[in-house]
């Protein structure tokens, strides 16, 4: 068998015997061997195959599957209702640990990505987290600041995981997609107050006074633009229909996400900016070296 192009296509060659020659299992035994070299340099001759080989009918499989060079049997499984992939992966796991002794398991396929993608979804939303909070800081100009708005993704993520427990969604891929989503949400929002208490503190308002200002103000536009988007991501909550799995859990996620940001960060976002606007003027307050006052401190004193 082999391959030769022409007129600008691949064209395979087999080579076969005709169809007669070839008819039953028995004319295997037709086909000839070269055998060893015979003796006084003469040519080695061709041996029929019935002359080393008998053939026999046997009972087997159609085809033997290989893993790394062993053989291997492969297992499917699909989850029940309400487990996520992940449990599922688990409990096949848990069972294949129970095989006999000589007899080993591992993941392949979809099931092996997905737990090389789960190991790294951490990594990948703190990395998230931190990109957003060094864009902060080099906005501020401050390495305090940019905290008054990271502390709301906290409140985002604890409301999109209520929302998927009361829902019984799974946390999966397309509700870890939505967690990532939710940093830039819940800085947005936070961004609207602690901008504008900033720009306040800087004209000389009182921490309190600046901090109570900008949640007053900016509780509006907060309201309108929230809102805004959770009556858009709606529809991926009650979606139907082929693919709506994946919609509910990114729906569902943004969703509550968004109301625990919009509820608790506007309370919550103007007592970080004032913890953090007191840790930024402690920091920059001088510090007292407190040394005893000398002679010539206390000649000065008396005159």
């Amino acid at each position: 068998m082999n391959d030769f192009n022409a007129f600008g296509r691949v064209y395979r060659v087999q080579l076969q015997a005709e169809p007669s020659f070839r008819a039953g299992p028995s004319d295997v035994a037709r086909l000839y061997v070269r055998g060893q070299a015979g003796v006084n340099g003469n040519s080695a001759q061709m041996v029929p195959l019935s002359t080393l080989v008998t053939v026999r009918p046997i009972t087997g499989p159609a085809s033997i599957a290989h893993y790394n060079l062993y053989r291997s049997a492969e297992i499917a499984g699909d989850t029940a209702p309400g487990a996520s992939s992940g449990q599922a992966i688990a409990a096949m796991q848990d069972l294949a640990r129970r095989l006999p002794p000589g007899m080993a398991y591992e993941c392949s396929g979809l099931a092996y990505q997905e737990i090389e993608a789960g190991s790294r979804a951490g990594f990948v939303f703190g990395l998230s987290a931190l990109f957003v909070f060094l864009v902060l800081a080099a906005q501020y100009e401050s390495w305090l600041v940019p905290l008054a708005v990271i502390l709301a993704v906290p409140l985002g993520v604890l409301g999109a995981l209520s929302a998927l427990w009361l829902t019984g969604l799974a946390n999966d891929v397309y509700a870890q997609i939505g967690l990532a989503l939710l940093i830039g949400l819940a800085s947005k929002n936070a961004i609207l107050i602690v901008e504008f208490a900033k720009e306040r503190r800087e004209r000389g308002v009182e921490i309190r006074e600046a901090a109570r200002e900008a949640a007053r103000l900016r509780f509006r536009p907060i309201l309108m633009t929230s809102f805004a988007f959770i009556l858009g991501s709606l529809p991926l909550v009650v979606a139907s229909g082929a693919g709506a799995a994946s919609r509910h859990s990114i729906g569902v996620t943004v969703v509550g996400g968004m109301l625990a940001v919009t509820v608790l960060g506007a309370l919550l976002v103007p007592a970080f900016y004032v913890a953090v606007e007191w840790l930024a003027e402690w920091r920059r307050r001088p510090v007292s070296t407190g040394a005893p006052a000398g002679p010539e401190s206390a000649a000065g004193s008396r005159s």
